[in-house]
């Protein structure tokens, strides 16, 4: 525990395989990385577009279609990631509680183990304005600028990749 401000060390987080249970938690901890924390790059509009789950049967039914990791400490879940076939890292979000206190980067690290245990060579994924930086720090390059539309909603992130050794 760190005394300034209250948040966990690296050391009080755990990483274990996403289970259908974890559904709801993942839902609400993507809702809020984008609410409290992409908004500061992106425009009301923009987060009331993106921040949206409009079936939860769906939403779980893909986090249980594909390796899913989730991020916890004593309290419970604090984040989650996951990795299609081809390497590419379609959702990665962390509570705005746990940011910037390891908890991404010990799921980005389980997201990589799990890549290469694969044979896969790379590693990619659409970084929103916010993760760029996030990205960029641990290896990976921007491809492309891209505008995407979500709900009418026109939002810019970055195809980025990674080469694994």
């Amino acid at each position: 525990m760190n005394s300034d401000d209250g948040r966990h060390s690296r050391t009080a987080f755990t990483i274990r395989p996403y289970s259908p249970a974890d559904s709801e938690a993942t839902v609400e901890i993507f809702l809020r990385a984008i609410r409290e924390v992409a908004s500061k790059d992106y425009s009301p509009a923009q987060v009331d577009a993106w921040a949206t789950v409009e079936d939860h049967r769906a939403w779980a039914a893909r986090r249980s279609s594909r390796p899913t990791w989730i991020v916890e400490n004593k309290t419970g879940p604090v984040g989650f990631a996951d990795l299609e076939p081809k390497g590419n890292l379609d959702m990665m979000f962390v509570c705005p509680d746990h940011q910037g206190v390891g908890a991404a980067t010990l799921l980005l690290a389980k997201v990589e183990a799990a890549a290469k245990e694969k044979g896969l060579s790379r590693l990619s994924t659409d970084a929103s304005l916010t993760a760029r930086l996030f990205f960029e720090g641990r290896g990976f390059v921007v491809l492309a600028r891209q505008i995407v539309e979500k709900r009418g909603q026109v939002l810019q992130n970055f195809r980025m990749e990674k080469f694994l050794r």
